[in-house]
């Protein structure tokens, strides 16, 4: 597609252009980026995001179901300014070689543990390889998600550098029962499903979930098959404290044909990932915290596969690992006077694991080769400073304080303004750093291993302005932020020998702009958008330079329909002395009936312009895919 008709397009979806999920009903059309929306992941403690001076995107539980995908990352991508999720198919990210999931935000990825994904505040990547699992975030998980773009490090820590992805988990908001089944086929053979009951009665409350997906994928072998599960228990022991425990447990098979230009054979994974967490809570209205444990685990078996076309047979070992990550949380927050707020916090983190090779084939048949075998401990402390300074301005400061067992200490601050002006302006001025301690792999695993490596370190500097407008129907923002970052871990010739060596000589220098906007045209229409430019000195996969999402829904008795339409421009997919882009536009269509009060009848259709386009070098997306199915409540 040329760059004319690409414009012609993107002009159609702002006649009008909004939200991509459709809404049940008036008060559904609540958008994401509402000015007086109220948030944990900037502070720890429930604040309105107008008393932050860094900028939190929320999407909420109906943006989620309306979107009926079983993955959270896909909505997330379309709806927060900044975010990408690389993809290879219609289902599953998988991981190790061709993998996609690849979560970059404003040009730092997860995949290089720059950016952190949370359950409830407590992260989520693997112990060894110190990056979140894509696949393991199910939407049937998350109640909303709270995407902090920026450095976040002063209240989590390491691999916050870039921001987080926070998923406030599921909860029954009044008394009652309710369940929910939904259900979907289509293209590829595709089959998706997902049945939640949730309970509320006195002080009791409990969520349950299951999930089962599965496809043959658009390329052979690209078949992925899924389990998950998600269980939570919470009671409220008096009108101040409440406990709470939940358990998320998913497994995947997934199978990877290698690039179009050298097909793989026997590219095989059986992953699993589990997450489990207690939590006491305590809220005084002046002064509220929470004392919490989790820990996290995966199991791991990848067989590599083979390219025969390269004169390759079969590998002779499997790779294996067991990782964990466990932890405890502590906070409190106090509000010693008027306009002030203060928490105080205390981390404590252990994560590693085990990883080897067990050789099936070949001269070392039937023996094991220990690749690492490797803890590390974190311990910091923090405190967060909130002070309203008349009515119109709030000064907010941070310092975090974090030993890790073997790089040392590092001393981590940050500070902002948010000014409260007329006609419902708010402008915010933040300077917060953001650092990554060296992940287990980069240090101990596989040449160019360097077990002397230092903590990367950035600075993020932002200006933010929004305003609301007509009572809350329009919304808009935008975002200036620059990223100057040092020490970052790369693989570059070995000083003092031969080979590759893992080395602290890559720089960050990145500067970019975010819009956003959301307009509620009346009962029935509803619009928003987002933009994002993002320049880089040194460019990386998967960060796209432009990135625009536009879109529009429509509800009016029992139906919905919603149309959104996402430009991608400058996307790498290969950098280095051969670099490659991609630039491309998809255009996805959604729909619902209510036939009756328990029973809707959905569709969606991706991709329906049939782009040709890559987001992993040598893995084609497919071209219009179609799903339908049912919603069932009772």
């Amino acid at each position: 597609m040329n760059k004319k008709s690409i414009l012609i397009l993107l002009a159609g979806s702002l006649m009008p252009a909004g939200a991509l999920m459709a809404q049940s009903d008036t008060a559904r059309i609540a958008k994401n980026y509402t000015i007086d929306e109220v948030v944990v992941t900037g502070t720890r403690n429930k604040t309105n995001v107008r008393h932050l001076s860094q900028t939190v995107s929320v999407v909420n539980r109906p943006t989620i179901e309306n979107s009926m995908q079983p993955s959270l990352l896909p909505v997330l991508s379309e709806q927060v300014p900044g975010l990408f999720v690389t993809e290879r198919g219609i289902m599953g990210y998988g991981v190790s070689g061709g993998a996609a999931g690849g979560i970059s935000l404003r040009g730092l990825s997860g995949g290089n543990a720059r950016l952190m994904v949370l359950i409830d505040g407590h992260p989520q990547y693997a112990g060894i390889f110190g990056h979140p699992i894509s696949d393991a975030y199910q939407s049937f998980l998350a109640d909303k998600v709270e995407v902090l773009r920026g450095p976040a490090s002063v209240l989590y820590g390491s691999n916050a550098m870039g921001g987080v992805i926070n998923i406030v988990t599921r909860k029954m908001h009044e008394d009652g029962v309710s369940t929910h089944l939904h259900a979907g086929y289509g293209s590829y053979n595709t089959l998706e499903t997902e049945l939640t009951n949730r309970v509320r009665k006195g002080r009791f409350s409990s969520v349950i979930s299951g999930s089962y997906n599965r496809t043959d994928g658009h390329r052979d072998p690209m078949n992925f098959e899924q389990y998950g599960g998600y269980a939570k228990v919470g009671y409220d022991i008096t009108d101040n404290w409440n406990a709470f425990a939940d358990v998320n447990v998913t497994h995947f098979n997934a199978s990877y044909p290698g690039p179009v230009s050298a097909p793989l054979v026997d590219g095989d994974q059986r992953i699993t990932r589990g997450a489990t967490s207690v939590a006491l809570s305590n809220d005084y209205g002046k002064t509220s915290g929470t004392l919490s444990f989790f820990y996290n685990w995966g199991d791991h078996w990848i067989n590599d596969g083979y390219t025969p076309s390269a004169g390759e047979t079969s590998q002779d070992g499997r790779f294996n690992s067991n990782d964990n990550m466990m932890g405890i949380s502590l906070y409190q927050s106090t509000q010693f006077f008027t306009g002030n707020r203060i928490t105080f916090g205390f981390d404590w983190f252990r994560y590693g694991g085990k990883a080897w090779t067990d050789y099936v084939a070949g001269e070392n048949a039937g023996t094991r080769s220990d690749l690492v075998d490797q803890q590390e401990d974190e311990f910091a402390g923090y405190v967060d400073f909130r002070q309203d300074i008349w009515k119109w301005l709030t000064f907010n400061a941070g310092l975090r304080v974090d030993h890790h067992s073997r790089v040392g200490t590092e001393w981590v601050p940050q500070a902002g303004l948010a000014f409260h002006l007329p006609n419902a302006i708010e402008l915010k001025a933040s300077a917060t750093k953001g650092f990554r301690y060296p992940i287990l792999r980069e240090m101990y695993m596989f040449p160019p291993q360097n077990p002397d490596l230092k903590p990367e370190s950035m600075w993020n500097y932002e200006l933010a302005f929004s305003q609301n407008l007509l009572e809350g129907r329009l919304k808009y923002g935008i975002n200036l932020f620059y990223i100057d970052g040092k020490n970052l871990i790369v693989t570059l010739p070995n000083p003092n020998g031969t080979g590759m060596l893992n080395q602290n000589s890559g720089k960050i220098d990145n500067t970019g702009v975010e819009l956003q906007a959301a307009y509620r045209i009346n009962q029935a229409w509803s619009v928003d958008g987002n933009y994002s430019f993002l320049h880089m000195e040194n460019p990386v996969i998967a960060a796209p330079e432009h990135k625009l999402y536009a879109g529009a829904s429509f509800t009016k008795g029992r139906w919905n329909i919603a149309t959104g339409l996402q430009y991608i421009g400058g996307l790498y997919t290969a950098v280095g002395d051969n670099p490659t882009q991609e630039d491309f536009v998809l255009w996805n269509l959604r729909a619902s009936f209510r036939t009756c009060q328990w029973l809707d009848i959905w569709a969606r259709g991706e991709n329906l312009l049939a782009q040709k386009y890559e987001i992993n070098a040598g893995y084609p997306m497919p071209k219009a895919t179609v799903m339908a199915g049912i919603n069932l409540n009772f």
